[in-house]
């Protein structure tokens, strides 16, 4: 079912001050990125040797859901993504062997995604994702760089980051 994990996110209250770690320290290599007025979040992901990535998410408000999962639970991981070849087909093998998923989304022709509720799989959130783009190389506006998305100047667009 699973063709390729793809990253691990983390939960964080401010995006400018795990950047340095993640991005400087690190060395990630800057994937995507850009502010989600759907979700009111704001992701950063990066790449590192030999493909892992890591994706940071930071609520761009209080009434964002990741809001109040920090308040909850704290910084720290928040989920993890692979791909699958249908997520329509992924989403419905899961349910008839009895796991939970929600927030199914497909028909983007983007991002098409399902999520496998913690309560499912054992404490973890598993967001399941098919999408014709790898999402290895990246995928932001000519020029755009991690100032850009923390400042705010990117958004998600139709499942891409694009310039506001």
């Amino acid at each position: 079912m699973v063709t390729r994990f793809d990253h691990v996110a983390v939960a964080v209250r401010d995006l400018a001050t795990a950047a340095p770690l993640y991005a400087d320290l690190f060395g990630g290599r800057l994937i995507a990125g850009g502010d989600d007025d759907r979700l009111a979040i704001r992701s950063l992901q990066l790449s590192f040797p030999p493909g892992v990535k890591i994706e940071l998410l930071q609520p761009l408000h209080e009434r964002s859901y990741l809001a109040a999962y920090l308040d909850k639970r704290g910084p720290g991981f928040h989920h993890m993504t692979c791909f699958v070849e249908d997520v329509t087909e992924a989403a419905a093998r899961l349910e008839a062997a009895g796991f939970s998923t929600v927030d199914t989304r497909t028909g983007t022709g983007c991002w098409d995604e399902t999520f496998i509720r913690p309560s499912s799989a054992f404490g973890t959130l598993v967001q399941l994702t098919d999408s014709p783009l790898s999402w290895t190389e990246p995928v932001l506006p000519e020029g755009a760089g991690i100032g850009d998305v923390l400042a705010g100047r990117i958004a998600w667009n139709d499942a891409r980051p694009t310039w506001r």
